[in-house]
């Protein structure tokens, strides 16, 4: 039971990091806009940002950079989502 839970935690984890830094990018991403962006692009923001969080994760730990839990591991998810944000942000018209 544990075990499952850890797993559990580190999923919701990683799509509240993901999911917020994505929204953060897109909201705070330097430039001049007409409107305010949709919620759609919000959401797609945060999927995007948890994906890529979610990815880097289980990268590292592929490729034996860090383990499960590791600060590293918590600091490759944010930038990740955070780059993938900016990147969103920067090519979403």
């Amino acid at each position: 039971m544990a075990a499952t839970m850890g797993v559990v935690m580190g999923f919701l984890a990683f799509l509240v990091i993901g999911g917020l830094t994505g929204v953060f990018a897109l909201a705070f991403y330097p430039r001049e806009r007409k409107a305010k962006p949709k919620a759609k692009k919000f959401l797609v923001a945060a999927l995007i940002g948890f994906i890529t969080a979610l990815a880097s994760s289980y990268i590292g730990q592929f490729t034996g950079l860090f383990q499960s839990g590791q600060v590293i591991e918590w600091l490759s998810a944010i930038v990740a989502s955070c780059l993938s944000g900016v990147l969103y942000a920067s090519i979403d018209k």
